[in-house]
């Protein structure tokens, strides 16, 4: 059941990708969206799951809000990092952006789809009120994070080609996940602690890079609402899960 209910997710997410390829030409309207899309997540899904599962506290400060904050700089790092070295041998870039970096962070998302995926096959061992419930919230979601895995890897100037990779990646994971409780089960500690690190690294893309950029070349009204529209869907999703 856990796997067949992924490959709902499968399907959600190649939707999202799909959708964001079909609106290049309302590429700051997509750019808004996938904004509120990554902030509603961060802020509404990941992080309260991150402080439920990952509580204890390092120095007066949860362990997640560490980690939080430590993929957050991890992942300007990173970007400050491959963007020096591409401009140091000459490489391409596109607009400044480092195209491994578009590639890091869809990597990123893959790896937190794939442990959607492992929320889907646990909470249908726990019972199926529990999994079902589960099911609804990542397979509604999955939509969100196929979108800005297409976004992000060609907002970073990356091929077509390797843009639709990493959304087939990102699609297949959920399953491989679900799949994969049949043999592992991860402490809920760590799948915390690694909540928290992803969200870091989807406020700092979100933040610094996509909502920026949305508002580069188009500072429009619509812009902004459509990034609105973003996390009021996440809320949706997630009161309709709970």
């Amino acid at each position: 059941m856990a796997v067949f209910v992924a490959l709902g997710a499968f399907l959600m997410t190649l939707a999202g990708g799909w959708t964001a390829q079909r609106v290049t030409d309302r590429r700051h309207l997509v750019l808004g969206l996938a904004g509120g899309l990554m902030l509603g997540v961060v802020g509404l899904d990941l992080l309260p799951e991150a402080l439920q599962a990952a509580g204890d506290d390092v120095f007066g400060v949860p362990a997640a809000l560490l980690l939080f904050v430590a993929g957050f700089l991890l992942a300007h790092l990173v970007e400050r990092l491959l963007a020096a070295r591409q401009a140091s041998h000459g490489g391409d870039e596109h607009n400044g952006r480092a195209p491994e970096v578009g590639l890091t962070a869809a990597s990123a998302m893959v790896g937190h789809s794939a442990m959607d995926g492992v929320a889907i096959g646990a909470a249908f061992q726990v019972g199926g009120g529990m999994g079902t419930a589960v099911a609804l919230a990542v397979v509604a979601h999955d939509f969100a994070d196929g979108f800005n895995t297409y976004t992000i890897t060609s907002l970073y100037g990356n091929a077509r080609r390797k843009a639709l990779t990493m959304l087939f990646a990102d699609a297949l994971a959920p399953v491989v996940g679900a799949a994969s409780t049949a043999f592992v089960s991860i402490p809920e500690g760590l799948l915390g602690g690694y909540l928290g690190l992803f969200a870091g690294v989807l406020l700092y893309l979100a933040a610094a890079e996509i909502l920026p950029e949305a508002h580069h070349e188009h500072p429009a009204r619509s812009t902004l609402l459509c990034t609105v529209a973003g996390v009021g869907f996440i809320w949706l999703v997630v009161g309709l899960a709970g």
